[in-house]
């Protein structure tokens, strides 16, 4: 990210911050609050899980903070720490995708498993070229910053997959989850009176790989074949 000007700083700050606020109401009732409670119950890999995501998220806005801050220095030096943090997210992404598929296969609970896997796979499937391209974009500012708010929003489906009590449409869904792209796009075109095409390219995103085209997906024949595979490598 590039040293902003001083009307800018506040908001990449504040989309940061909106950020990282979804992924925790959206986690709030089945696990942050029940943790905070001192009553949640879960295996220490979501734990584990969890602190690795919850520190790419202050991650995020650090990195957002310094830029808009001046601190490009301390940006530059954290983000050499940041591909190497967010590959890990990458990569316990899918092993923890993976090793509760092979518990609840052990359990019993096949179908749920081959179910339950698509989500994670999907997800980093996803976050991986965005972050890879972000990274590879790190000397353009104007392409690395926009190509890290899509790659962290995409995160946040999970969180947001777990409001369907109070946000019982697939539009209002759509629209909180894709809520950092919409509010990026409108900052771009008050400021710069075009869209950038990274979020152009965001909104089209998210709605390919919409819950009703995830569940589709989950549901296929291709799929079901691949985890009854899989689940019989690991029984």
């Amino acid at each position: 990210m590039d040293v902003l000007p001083a009307g800018s700083r506040m908001f990449y700050i504040a989309l940061g911050t909106v950020i990282a606020a979804l992924a925790i109401a959206g986690f709030w009732r089945s696990y942050f609050g029940p943790l905070l409670a001192g009553n949640v119950d879960a295996l220490p890999l979501i734990h584990f899980h969890a602190a690795v995501y919850v520190g790419w998220l202050a991650l995020f806005v650090a990195q957002a903070a310094f830029a808009a801050t001046g601190r490009v220095d301390i940006h530059v030096k954290l983000g050499r720490f940041g591909i190497g943090y967010g590959i890990f997210v990458i990569a316990v992404g899918l092993l923890v995708g993976f090793a509760m598929f092979v518990v609840r296969v052990r359990a019993g609970a096949a179908p749920e498993a081959i179910g339950r896997l698509f989500g994670p796979v999907l997800d980093m499937l996803i976050f991986a070229p965005l972050f890879a391209a972000a990274s590879h974009h790190r000397r353009r500012p104007d392409l690395h910053k926009r190509l890290m708010v899509l790659a962290t929003t995409t995160l946040l489906v999970a969180a947001v997959g777990r409001l369907r009590s109070v946000l019982p449409t697939f539009v209002l869904m759509q629209l909180v989850w894709s809520a950092p792209i919409l509010l990026a796009m409108a900052y771009d075109y008050v400021t710069r009176r075009i869209v950038h095409p990274v979020y152009v390219f965001g909104v089209l995103l998210l709605l390919v790989e919409s819950q009703p085209v995830r569940t589709a997906a989950r549901t296929s024949e291709a799929w079901r074949s691949f985890g009854a595979w899989l689940a019989a490598t690991v029984q």
